[in-house]
């Protein structure tokens, strides 16, 4: 729900909130414990800043679904990567929840269960709650953004420092099999397999060639005639 739409909404409970306030000249709210303590437990409770993302009411299957599909899109290989993974799932996790927070405000305003609740949480208290809920959208934001520039860079940079091994490591191949050796990738310090060596080779001797074909057809000038 976007501000705009929740301002709107406000506005059109401004005539409730007019008789909340008159009806709250004639009540003083709940006066036993136990009215106070049902008075307490329905206040909104967002969760955006506690430590587990998880709230009690929601549905943790579903939160481990959401984690594995962020863990799917970014397969992150080392422990670093993996905890800007798992703040990515947090925080999306964490921002999904605000809009509907925001509906369960103005459901609440909107729909209050006795006189007490109304006179308790009116339109200044829901002004306040929204206010609150966007300040908070606004920061998890920032943290998400910050997190995955900060993860792609990181793999980025992790992909390139392969791509320079992959390639030393054919030439090597190439060289050895110019001098009739066998190739053992990690007796030279490389991770990757013979296979993946010999086919990175491959790639690259085909791209090498089909450059050169590019330049002969479209780049290069053609030659003169020879004069008679």
């Amino acid at each position: 729900m976007s501000a705009t739409t929740a301002e709107s909404a406000l506005r059109r409970l401004e005539s409730r909130a007019a008789i909340n306030r008159t009806n709250s000249q004639h009540s003083t709210g709940p006066r036993t414990e136990a009215g106070k303590q049902r008075s307490s437990f329905n206040a909104l409770t967002h969760g955006l800043t506690a430590v587990s993302p998880v709230l009690a009411s929601e549905d943790r299957a579903a939160y481990d679904s959401h984690c594995r599909r962020f863990l799917d899109e970014y397969q992150p290989a080392s422990p670093t990567e993996s905890q800007l993974v798992q703040e990515l799932a947090d925080t999306a996790w964490r921002l999904n929840r605000v809009p509907l927070l925001e509906a369960a405000l103005l459901d609440r305003l909107a729909n209050p269960f006795d006189e007490a609740a109304a006179i308790a949480f009116d339109i200044v208290d829901a002004h306040r709650a929204l206010n609150t809920l966007g300040l908070h959208s606004s920061r998890l934001s920032r943290q998400f953004q910050k997190a995955l520039a900060t993860l792609r860079d990181m793999q980025a940079e992790r992909a390139a420092r392969e791509q320079r091994s992959l390639r030393d490591a054919a030439a090597l191949l190439e060289l050895h099999k110019h001098q009739g050796l066998p190739f053992n990738p990690a007796e030279h310090g490389f991770v990757f397999s013979k296979d993946q060596v010999e086919t990175h080779a491959r790639r690259a001797i085909l791209l090498n060639q089909s450059r050169h074909i590019e330049y002969v057809r479209f780049h290069m000038r053609p030659r003169a005639a020879a004069a008679s």
